[in-house]
């Protein structure tokens, strides 16, 4: 990602596909759809083992008309609004301390579909304003806390390692650019999830394995839907 940030190589993800897979990718990006694909870090010998765990690593971009680079910029650092703006999957957010382009947040995560799963999080973000007309903003989790009986006289968080571990890290890393009137937003999301046991993988796999692609989809939707309202 240095290497992107200094220069070396392009800046979005985009431009660095083959000539015929460039060109498709911004028409399906001008026609409206989010283009996002699954990543996956090797050693050089081979993949990385992962005891216990599983890393899912997704990148996407979509492209935000009619809209300018500081306006991107405030929406996304309106933290008090993320349980509108990206409801239900945000149900609670908040700044807990900045200083300067750095904060540290307060999210808490809703998803359901095989089952309902709701999480604590805090989380450290930077904006790094490259030039007038590019920002890279990188979160990386501090804290995830699974909640057990969420919304009952019981609602308790669970031990640290104590949990179903649908999401035990999260990072997230998205650079942003304006051309003309027009932003492209990416984002690069890195999470760990507990590894999935045979015996259970068709039945959970599915939830796990889909949650952040998900998850990053809908957050492109619901960014360029009130950035274009």
């Amino acid at each position: 990602m240095q290497t992107e940030l200094d220069g070396e190589a392009p800046f979005l993800w985009v431009d660095r596909l083959s000539e015929d897979d460039r060109d498709e990718a911004y028409a399906r990006l001008r026609d409206g759809e989010i283009v996002i694909e699954r990543l996956e870090t090797r050693d050089s010998d081979g993949k990385i083992d992962i005891p216990a765990g599983k890393v899912h690593h997704w990148i996407g971009t979509v492209l935000i008309p009619g809209v300018t680079l500081d306006q991107t910029m405030a929406l996304v650092k309106d933290y008090a609004r993320y349980a509108e703006i990206y409801s239900p999957d945000v149900r609670e957010s908040r700044v807990l301390n900045q200083d300067g382009s750095r904060f540290r947040v307060y999210f808490q995560f809703y998803a359901k579909k095989v089952w309902t799963v709701v999480l604590n999080t805090e989380h450290d973000v930077e904006y790094q304003y490259l030039s007038d007309t590019r920002v890279h903003v990188p979160s990386r989790s501090t804290r995830i806390l699974e909640v057990e009986h969420p919304d009952t006289p019981d609602e308790r968080e669970k031990p640290e390692g104590n949990d179903r571990g649908t999401m035990w890290r999260f990072n997230n890393y998205c650079p942003f650019e304006a051309r003309d009137r027009d932003i492209y937003m990416q984002c690069e999301s890195i999470s760990l999830s507990r590894g999935i046991p045979f015996l259970v993988r068709a039945f959970v796999g599915p939830f796990v394995n889909g949650l952040p692609r998900d998850k990053l989809t809908f957050n492109f939707e619901s960014t360029r839907r009130y950035l274009t309202q």
